[in-house]
């Protein structure tokens, strides 16, 4: 990064910015004496990455800093499932949006979320677990539960009686389209079905309540086997799939080619 666009980054554990950062009264973010623009989360997901005070001072550090966040803690929080829950509650997507139409448009997108205090339907998940997911405040492939380990998840729960299930909510499982697909790896070609899943990137920012940036910019189709349960790129379950990807493209200009033209 530096070499291409002559930007000079550093990059440092948080327990590192502890004892190295450094907040001067005017919200100016220090690191070794250098004022720090922009601070970008490459960890500070998961609860391993906070083993000590010191990690979580790091965190309040830079929080508190003018520095920009990338991301900042409302937007960390917003992609935690319980905030999703709360946002899917009724009389709550009214607070950020004035449009009706917009609100209907948005719930009609939300599957179903809920927590684990919900007796009905935890019994329901009980007696059939193929109908929900499991998942825990966690970000990245490979946490969540499915199938008959929901169901003795819940269970295991129910029996010990603790605060555990506070960690957990219960989704609405997504049964997408499956199409027969040809997926090669290490030069053999594979025949099987996949499912795909097409991501937006966005770019958000913004200085109080004053908005400066907020643009759709890019998009990004993954395809894994559909008999997998978990769909990250990075943990190894699922590919880049550019070809699909420029298909619903050409797909959305033709759909809207007299707007566009």
């Amino acid at each position: 990064l530096g070499i291409t666009y002559n930007v000079r980054t550093i990059r440092k554990t948080l327990a590192e910015i502890d004892s190295e950062g450094q907040l001067l009264p005017d919200g100016t973010f220090l690191v070794g004496g250098q004022a720090v623009a922009v601070v970008y989360f490459r960890a500070g997901y998961a609860p391993t990455d906070y083993p000590s005070e010191s990690e979580w001072r790091a965190r309040l550090l830079m929080e508190q800093s003018s520095a920009i966040k990338c991301p900042s803690i409302s937007y960390h929080l917003a992609g935690t499932k319980k905030i999703q829950q709360e946002l899917a509650k009724p009389n709550v997507l009214e607070k950020f949006l004035e449009s009706k139409e917009d609100i209907a448009k948005l719930r009609k997108c939300f599957a179903g979320l809920w927590s684990l205090v919900d007796s009905d339907i935890t019994k329901k998940a009980i007696e059939k677990p193929e109908l929900f997911v499991m998942k825990p405040q966690r970000e990245g492939g490979g946490n969540n539960i499915y199938g008959d380990d929901v169901k003795e998840t819940l269970l295991r729960l129910q029996k010990e009686g603790s605060e555990e299930d506070a960690a957990y909510i219960l989704m609405q499982r997504i049964f997408p389209a499956v199409s027969p697909t040809f997926l090669i790896r290490d030069s053999i070609c594979h025949k099987d079905h996949a499912i795909s899943e097409l991501g937006v990137y966005s770019a958000y920012l913004r200085n109080k309540e004053s908005v400066i940036m907020n643009d759709q910019c890019g998009y990004l189709m993954r395809t894994k086997v559909s008999s997998s349960n978990e769909g990250g790129v990075a943990a190894g379950f699922a590919v880049l799939d550019r070809h699909s990807a420029w298909q619903i493209m050409v797909l959305v200009i033709l759909k809207h080619r007299e707007e566009l033209f």
